[in-house]
């Protein structure tokens, strides 16, 4: 038995593999600073957690917890309360209240800012804490502090900062802000609140197993005092999550025995279940029933055996049709009129575009039937002309795009060059014709046969 007993105490001895006091006092104080570097961090770490619940993807959120410097002050307070260390506590606190304040304003920015509103199930999974949190918190704390006060450094740390979450209630609570939602604001503080505490607490119990050197000694009073204290506030802070677990479990036990009721009591061959609606808070049961309607006995009867089945106080409202037939043609005659009413939907916003085609088309082309008239004017003014052409092209907006438009174009022969002066205000004139804003304008140079033969001479 002596053996058994050297050998477990061997096995599960924490003071084989422990760390210096001096080397665990400098981890503990350096981790709880926050400045510098790591404060950039803890912002980005944020951003990334919020976008995490945003989009409901678990492993962004795993991501930031791993880089998240949180962990740091919250233990540095359990360091300064297992030892006595008052100005640890105090400097611990204040980096603890900085982090949770820079935390909490970049959380609600992002969240101000985003498109995506939807509270998605990671958020939602952080509103409403329960004594299952205060044992996560409590448990992991404890596997954080035996971590840093080994020898020889491992991963329990990033895994502790997954497990307890530290980060995604601050960023629950700034979706909060943000959006107004004050019941998601206050569960997820209430649920970092649980962290930070019992992380502490957990500190300050293996700080006190371990037997670490206090900073400096103080009489039994105070110490007490600190103890009653330390009682207080853990007792403060898990009695409402024992409330919530209780109210939790409850709901889950009347949901069970709820679906196990109403699968055992509506067993009819005529009539069927093809809705319930269950609220465990309302104690509110809602079942739709389709096929032959049940009578008042038969629901009185089954409404009677409620207490029975575990749902005392219950409400059970049946929602079922008046008629014991299903009238087929009406039913035939809804749907027809129905698809009806779609195609005449569709037909008639087919119409609607149709018509703006043709008045689109009619605009573009709207002064085409005055084109001998602008002719006959242009001829006027330039009796010299021949082989006039008036039509209207298509072509790209931009070059490497799509995106086509139609423009009128004048083209013409003339005997001799026209001027920039002469082009410009016949363009102009073509313009107020045709009541365009873009026009082409291309003047052709017939150059006479003798002038040909003198330029190859």
């Amino acid at each position: 038995m002596d053996r058994a007993r050297k050998t477990l105490s061997r096995r599960f001895s924490l003071q084989e593999d422990k760390a210096a006091d001096d080397v665990i006092d400098a981890s503990l104080r350096a981790g709880s600073e926050l400045k510098g570097a790591t404060a950039w961090v803890l912002i980005f770490a944020i951003f990334i957690a919020s976008i995490g619940l945003n989009v409901n993807s678990t492993a962004v959120i795993i991501g930031a917890m791993l880089v998240s410097p949180l962990m740091g002050p919250i233990m540095g307070v359990g360091y300064g309360v297992g030892i006595y260390d008052f100005k640890l506590i105090r400097k611990s606190l204040l980096s603890l209240a900085v982090a949770a304040t820079i935390s909490l304003l970049t959380s609600t920015l992002y969240f101000f800012v985003t498109p995506l509103t939807e509270a998605h199930s990671e958020l939602l999974a952080r509103t409403s804490p329960t004594i299952w949190d205060v044992l996560i918190a409590l448990f992991g704390g404890l596997a954080g502090i035996i971590g840093v006060t080994r020898s020889e450094k491992s991963n329990v740390i990033p895994g502790v900062a997954i497990a307890t979450a530290l980060m995604p209630p601050l960023c629950t609570a700034g979706y909060g802000l943000a959006n107004g939602r004050w019941a998601f604001f206050g569960g997820a503080i209430y649920l970092f609140a649980i962290n930070c505490v019992f992380i502490a607490v957990a500190t300050v119990i293996v700080i006190g197993y371990l037997g670490l050197t206090r900073r400096k000694a103080i009489d039994q009073h105070i110490e007490d005092r600190i103890k009653r204290w330390l009682i207080g506030v853990v007792a403060f802070t898990a009695l409402p999550s024992v409330y919530l677990a209780y109210q939790l479990v409850g709901n889950a036990v009347f949901e069970s025995n709820a679906r196990k009721f109403i699968a055992q009591s509506f067993r009819f061959e005529q009539t069927h279940v093809v809705e319930t609606v269950i609220n465990g808070a309302g104690k509110r049961i809602e079942v739709t029933l389709i096929g032959m309607p049940l009578g008042k006995e038969v629901l009185h009867d089954i409404e009677s055996r409620l207490d029975e089945a575990g749902l005392q106080g219950a409400v059970m409202v049946v929602h079922q049709s008046a008629n014991q037939q299903i009238d087929v043609t009406s039913l035939k005659a809804g749907i027809v009129s129905e698809l009806y009413r779609d195609s005449q939907k569709s037909i008639a916003e087919r119409d609607q575009q149709i018509q703006k085609l043709k008045a689109d088309l009619l605009s573009r082309s709207a002064w085409l039937p005055a084109a001998v008239d602008i002719e006959r004017e242009l001829k006027a003014q330039y009796p010299e002309l021949h082989d006039v052409l008036i039509g209207q092209g298509s072509m790209s907006e931009s070059a490497g795009q799509q995106a086509q438009k139609v423009v009128p174009f004048l083209s013409m022969v003339s005997p001799r060059p026209f001027s920039q002066s002469e082009q410009a205000r016949v363009k102009a004139w073509f313009m107020a014709r045709t009541k365009s804003t873009d026009v082409r304008l291309f003047v052709h140079v017939d150059v006479p046969p003798s002038s040909k033969k003198a330029r190859r001479h």
